[in-house]
């Protein structure tokens, strides 16, 4: 590449950190604008915080930055903007501005203490979010709080502590509704243990708690996976009879993913329809959904068409809409329409989102696009604060693939020059890829050097060594261990 990714990333770091940082005084909750005039020509709060992902910057110092402008800052705002960050997965700018507001004595409910809760565990792992719990006042151990924790087990797939606290919680009446019954049948459904999904439905209904929108889908997708298309449907039939006002157009998307699953796309498309007639006109979400599940049955018609939909109902086209069509349009071997769609996502976007490069640089690589994906990586460097080793990663193991082993390293030489906290390694069979081309061209020193990258970021395991080993062996030559036993 012409531009090294480390030294740009940090020189465009520079560039983003200008940002204010203030005293640490207790600020009241509720700050009185001093120049109002002026605060309205200002961006507003939340457009300011969605874009660290790409300038970078903390949520603390911007909104350190926004209360010594002499702007209001209110909680409701505050609450809105982790609304809209956590809907994004900006978990990390989410959880500073909650340690914000916690540093600065905002009041806490206990649907905050819920949140934080959550965003500890996306952000810092499960033991953080269990000490957060355990150091709660008594008061603040509630149903809120014992469901967010319930909730961060079921995603962790840790079944035992999950029933556990399940358990727990209905000796406390706290697992008295459908929001406990559904973390416990989504961990069921994540495990592949289906087959346990509908005896909850049944207990739920035995105890008079009233299942939701939610249970109605997870319990469809149960059948699902059993391959059990006439329960799928069952559910579908008891919901319009018995429970038609929790019917929704996420109702039919399930159904819809149930049929495309079994390439019954027909029907899939029927339940689409379906879809359309439920969803909003300016649902964000549900245009994302029958994109992809249009894609899923190979009708690139009705996938431009609803692309086209989505945006004339919102005046401003986001990354994340331009990230689902991204993915349609590769399913769908789609090269042309990728190649124009992309070109308007660049011209138009504010924010370089490095998802979607990672995304074009893997179709390019696929369809032999070499001078695109490499413009793309270089275009991402300048653009966007990164991280790039998924892209680098990308490009080590196309070459990898070709058996082009010199640019494979350099590109794995460069991922590893990224990685601080252990976020990326290259794959199992990747490192196996690599040292079995070295074993067959009894390339010691190559051998060697690829071996020392790994080990300089603890990815030099047990297999690795052997296959160094091998390699060895096939040059006729000792190990350099054997050579020195041999001596002594």
């Amino acid at each position: 590449m012409a531009k090294n990714p480390s030294r740009l990333i940090s020189a465009g770091a520079l560039l983003a950190r200008r940002l204010c940082t203030a005293a640490s005084a207790t600020v009241p909750e509720e700050v009185v604008a001093q120049a109002a005039s002026r605060s309205m020509k200002q961006p507003r709060l939340y457009r300011r915080l969605s874009a660290l992902g790409a300038t970078g910057g903390s949520a603390a110092d911007t909104l350190n930055e926004y209360v010594n402008e002499g702007k209001v800052v209110t909680k409701r705002e505050l609450t809105t903007c982790i609304k809209e960050l956590r809907k994004y997965h900006k978990f990390q700018h989410a959880l500073e501005i909650m340690e914000w507001m916690e540093n600065r004595k905002v009041f806490f409910t206990y649907a905050d203490y819920a949140s934080r809760l959550d965003l500890l565990s996306k952000t810092k792992g499960l033991a953080a979010a269990e000490d957060y719990f355990n150091n709660l006042s008594p008061s603040a151990k509630t149903r809120a709080t014992y469901g967010s924790l319930l909730n961060c087990y079921c995603k962790e797939n840790m079944e035992e502590k999950a029933l556990a606290l399940f358990q727990e919680m209905d000796g406390m009446n706290f697992a008295s509704t459908y929001l406990a019954y559904n973390n416990i049948m989504s961990l069921f459904i994540r495990l592949g243990k289906p087959e346990k999904v509908p005896p909850l439905v049944d207990e739920m209904k035995k105890r008079s708690i009233s299942p939701d929108t939610f249970t109605y889908n997870i319990w469809m997708q149960s059948y699902a996976r059993l391959n059990d298309i006439d329960g799928a449907e069952r559910v579908l039939e008891e919901l319009t009879r018995e429970n038609k006002d929790k019917l929704n157009w996420t109702t039919y998307s399930n159904l819809a993913v149930v049929y495309v699953k079994a390439r019954l796309f027909e029907k899939a498309k029927l339940a689409l329809k379906k879809l359309e007639e439920e969803m909003g006109s300016h649902d964000r979400q549900a245009y994302h959904f029958l994109i992809s599940l249009y894609a899923g049955t190979n009708d690139l018609n009705e996938v431009n068409r609803v692309w086209n939909s989505l945006k004339s109902a919102f005046p401003k086209t986001i990354n994340m809409s331009y990230l689902i069509m991204f993915k349609a349009l590769v399913n769908l071997n789609d090269v042309g329409g990728f190649d124009i769609c992309f070109k308007e996502w660049k011209s138009s976007c504010s924010s370089f989102d490095v998802r979607i490069a990672n995304i074009a640089i893997n179709a390019f690589l696929g369809w032999g696009m070499i001078k695109d994906a490499e413009s793309t990586l270089h275009e991402a460097v300048e653009r966007s604060s990164g991280p790039f080793f998924t892209a680098l990663d990308t490009f080590m193991a196309h070459y990898l693939k070709d058996r082009k082993i010199d640019k494979a390293l350099r590109y794995m030489e460069e991922a590893a020059s990224e990685v601080k906290n252990n976020e990326w390694q290259p794959a199992p069979k990747r490192v196996t890829a690599f040292l079995k081309y070295f074993e067959e061209e009894k390339d010691v020193e190559g051998a060697e050097k690829f071996c020392k990258i790994l080990k300089n970021f603890g990815g030099l395991d047990s297999n690795a060594c052997q296959l160094l080993l091998q390699t060895y062996v096939a040059a006729g030559r000792t190990a350099p261990d054997a050579e020195e036993d041999e001596g002594r």
